[in-house]
């Protein structure tokens, strides 16, 4: 995938629309890409999840591991996805285990390259701030009005 065509991916996504190109040329061009082979995992369920991924091309499979030991397929994710976009900001754990439905590219963010993006750009960390503030108090709002099913 050509440097343009990782900027256009990035600037679809949620946490960066609406950023200029120059932030989403650091990112582009600082990012690692990987190739994932049909069948071959990326992360594990509950690992420390250093870095965020975005599906450049392909399919992802996301499960967890139910309290009985069995795998439950929880989604499949296409091109254009952010798996883990916490990671980027502070060390979190990842929520399920991904593995590729077929050949798949990703594009790797590390936290190092997301600090780098907010030092370099304030006003796009100032736009990144607050979205995840966003995220979470839709969030909040959502287990909020499931409190009720578990009193």
């Amino acid at each position: 995938m050509a440097l343009n065509d990782d900027i256009r991916l990035l600037s679809q996504l949620p946490l960066f629309h609406g950023m200029g190109d120059e932030p989403l040329r650091l990112i582009a061009f600082g990012a690692d890409r990987r190739h994932v082979n049909d069948g071959q995992t990326l992360f594990r369920e509950k690992s420390p999840a250093e870095c965020a991924y975005v599906i450049t091309r392909g399919s992802f499979e996301l499960s967890t591991i139910d309290a009985s030991g069995q795998k439950q397929v929880e989604a499949v994710v296409q091109a254009g996805t952010m798996l883990s976009e916490l990671a980027m900001v502070t060390l979190v754990e990842r929520k399920y285990t991904a593995v590729a439905a077929e050949e798949a590219d990703v594009i790797r963010i590390t936290r190092a390259l997301f600090h780098r993006l907010i030092e370099e750009y304030p006003d796009a960390g100032l736009l990144i701030q607050n979205r995840i503030r966003e995220n979470f108090a839709t969030l909040a709002r959502q287990a909020a009005a499931l409190l009720g099913r578990f009193s």
